[in-house]
């Protein structure tokens, strides 16, 4: 009987099988039944309880903070089983959010502070950028084209006479300052961008217009006027090392793009696309 069974190809066939599936199993020790492991180290516990008492501004209980451990534990098997699923895949969602965090990572990285002569480099090198605004003082009359009728024009060359002559011209109602103290800009927040740049050449000392703004027409006298300049370092610090800065965790960050890039071949199945950069 037992020689009978031996000389069976069905017999060799799942002894054979048999001891092929022993060597896999001995080779791969833990590989049939075994799991990834899920390490929910230290410093994640602590980043758990950092986070509820930033909301509730307690610290856990004890069951609360078995449940933060469990819901993490919960999220990461949900997390790993999508992964191995592939369900991040063809999620415009996800597949930004994945991109996001490379380029927080990236940009984390920043380049070192930049020197002194580096700075000024810059900054003389972007002077325009960070002119002194010229400051005005002045005094103004306004004039309310919805109070005026239909010719303002006589109106106004009576009152600039007036005021030619030393006698004063209280002008319409306003909120507008009668006399303004400061730089470009805030004489453009209180009046517009075109009443500011007709200031720029107006002669100082006497009364000019009429001028107008967004409110209506003005009669202005420039009593005293710093023109713009070029900053120094020390006045313009801060703004020069932020922006220089800025363009070099840009400038490293595209480099970083550039070597990434280089690693693919990108062909685009478009023909009116012009090629992949």
């Amino acid at each position: 009987m037992i020689q009978r069974l031996l000389r069976e190809p069905l017999f060799h066939f799942l002894l054979l099988g048999a001891l092929l599936f022993a060597a896999y199993a001995a080779l791969n020790q833990g590989g049939f039944g075994a799991r990834d492991e899920i390490l929910v180290s230290t410093s994640q516990v602590e980043g758990l309880i950092m986070q509820f008492e930033r909301v509730w501004q307690r610290p856990p209980t004890a069951e609360e903070r078995q449940g933060l451990i469990d819901s993490w534990i919960r999220d990461e098997v949900f997390y790993r089983e999508a992964l191995a699923m592939g369900l991040e895949q063809g999620d415009p969602v996800v597949r930004r959010r994945m991109s996001q965090k490379v380029q927080f990572i990236v940009d984390s990285g920043a380049p070192a502070a930049p020197t002194e002569a580096e700075l000024q480099a810059f900054l003389d090198e972007h002077a325009d950028k960070y002119r002194v605004e010229p400051t005005y003082k002045l005094q103004q009359v306004y004039f309310d084209l919805s109070k005026r009728g239909a010719d303002p024009e006589a109106a106004i060359v009576a009152a600039r006479g007036a005021l030619e002559s030393g006698r004063a011209v209280a002008g319409d109602p306003t909120m507008l300052p009668a006399r303004l103290a400061g730089d470009a800009t805030e004489v453009a927040r209180n009046f517009g961008d075109d009443f500011a740049r007709s200031l720029r050449d107006m002669p100082i000392g006497t009364w000019q217009g009429p001028v107008r703004s967004g409110f209506g027409l003005h009669l202005v006298r420039i009593d005293s006027r710093d023109e713009g300049r070029p900053a120094t370092l020390a006045e313009v610090r801060s703004d020069v090392e932020r922006d220089l800065m800025h363009v070099r965790t840009q400038a490293a960050n595209d480099a970083y793009y550039r070597r990434l890039r280089d690693k693919y071949v990108v062909r685009v199945e478009d023909d009116a696309s012009p090629p992949a950069g």
